[in-house]
């Protein structure tokens, strides 16, 4: 599969602002460790292949562990996550794939336990932001690891 068009030459000034909006969150309160994993779970379930090969690599030379990577699609059973990895990956599913009622109070909840408003506020911008970049990847089919130098990821050693 190749990829269709350069999304980022098309419209620069559009993904610019993307780029800026991802930067302010990494520089935001949210641990790294946390944002790679809601950006890694978002990826998994909207079949983005760019954006999860992206995450991973960051992970990994972030010093995430390998087995806490391969658990995320299965974070509800795993013994791996803190009450707070739980509740951000909750909120992430919740709001990657909005239920037709809504987010449900219960959920709203759940996740308040753990994360104050402005975290709350931050966490949503991070997964609204990964949504939007799964979704340019996805129409646009950008190729896994095509921008691995560029981006500095060739230093997670994983081929």
């Amino acid at each position: 599969m190749s990829q269709r068009l350069n999304y980022m030459q098309q419209s620069p000034a559009a993904f610019k602002k993307l780029v800026e909006l991802s930067m302010a969150l990494k520089e935001g309160g949210l641990e790294h460790g946390l944002q790679f994993l809601v950006e890694i779970r978002a990826s998994q379930l909207n079949g983005c292949a760019f954006c999860l090969d992206m995450h991973v690599k960051q992970a990994v030379i972030g010093g995430e562990r390998p087995l806490r990577l391969h658990h995320v699609a299965i974070w509800r059973e795993s013994p791996l996550f803190s009450a707070r990895e739980r509740a951000a990956l909750l909120w992430t599913e919740a709001l990657t794939r909005i239920p037709e009622d809504g987010v449900s109070d219960a959920v709203y909840a759940e996740v308040r336990e753990h994360f104050g408003e402005k975290e709350l506020s931050e966490l949503t911008w991070l997964v609204s932001s990964i949504n939007a970049w799964n979704r340019l990847n996805v129409a646009f089919r950008n190729v896994p690891g095509s921008q691995d130098k560029a981006f500095g990821l060739d230093k997670a050693g994983l081929v």
